[in-house]
């Protein structure tokens, strides 16, 4: 599955303490399942593999992998827990919850086991500042039911809060190759929010804030974004220049104006560059209406 295609969707959350000694049946959970241990301890058994856990202990399990939890017989652990998929998989018709578990191997439907990440991430590790953790926890505890009319709003500020979860989760667990610098994602956000307002600086502007030299600017651009800033900013005018020649009934020279381009002749030169033919010969064979 294509990361474009991964949308996250939390279905369960919530805070779950052992007992003394308590032991969970070797299951299998048909979405994704985060682990935070508040406090407490205990191990978790998984593919062969032992880990002991602690306050701060953060247990990642994919989709459909075979694990089973034993809690400490004198300090029992804490479990600030959530099911989800990295994309929604609609089992309302063979489940009657969402984060369904089975503990039985042989009445696993695998047809119905969530999607896996392409990339690889820890099973164990131990976080920091363990309340901000917590609280972003909070922020999406919801019950294991599906949604229906009356909760449906409330689910949607749950899984926006469970999006900056991911965010904040994935920006500590992935490696560094595959995720863009944060420095520049925030540029990236700031610099489309210049070109839709208008208010585009000039580049030094951007680099110089960052504190760092134009040519490590521009390879740290091209690494994120696959192109030049200055192929970037071309691009985005372009796309938006598109949609006009499609949509509106302005000019060839309008539109070119609108968007920033120096003349009718550089516009159409880059247009061209891209799409293979001229603004008007774009338009025509689109043959869309035009909005008036």
């Amino acid at each position: 599955m294509d990361l474009a295609e991964f949308h996250p969707y939390v279905y369960y959350a919530t805070k779950y303490p052992f007992s003394k000694s308590q032991a969970s049946n070797n299951r299998i959970c048909y979405t994704s399942s985060l682990y935070l241990i508040s406090e407490g301890r205990g191990t978790i058994q998984t593919g062969g593999r032992t880990y002991e856990t602690e306050a701060g202990s953060l247990v990642f399990i994919p989709a459909g992998q075979l694990h089973h939890w034993v809690a400490d017989s004198q300090e029992p652990m804490v479990h600030i827990c959530c099911y989800f998929d990295w994309s929604y998989i609609a089992r309302r018709v063979d489940f009657t919850d969402p984060s369904r578990i089975c503990f039985d191997v042989n009445t696993l439907t695998p047809s119905l086991i969530g999607p896996q990440f392409p990339y690889s991430l820890p099973e164990h590790v131990k976080v920091e500042k363990l309340q901000i953790w917590m609280d972003f926890f909070e922020k999406f505890y919801t019950d294991n039911c599906y949604t229906n009319e009356k909760t449906y709003i409330r689910n949607l500020r749950i899984q926006s809060s469970f999006q900056q979860f991911i965010e904040f989760f994935l920006t500590f667990a992935l490696k560094e190759e595959h995720i863009p610098n944060l420095r520049m994602s925030k540029l990236l956000d700031r610099l489309d929010q210049d070109l839709v307002l208008g208010n585009l600086q000039s580049l030094e502007t951007y680099y110089s804030e960052l504190g760092i030299s134009r040519g490590y600017f521009f390879d740290l651009f091209k690494q994120v974004t696959g192109v030049s800033p200055t192929q970037y900013v071309i691009q985005f005018r372009i796309n938006r220049a598109k949609e006009d020649l499609l949509y509106t009934n302005l000019n060839i020279t309008e539109i070119a104006e609108k968007h920033g381009f120096s003349s009718i002749h550089y516009f159409s030169k880059l247009f061209r560059k891209i799409y293979g033919q001229s603004p008007r010969e774009y338009r025509e064979e689109k043959n869309v209406r035009p909005y008036h």
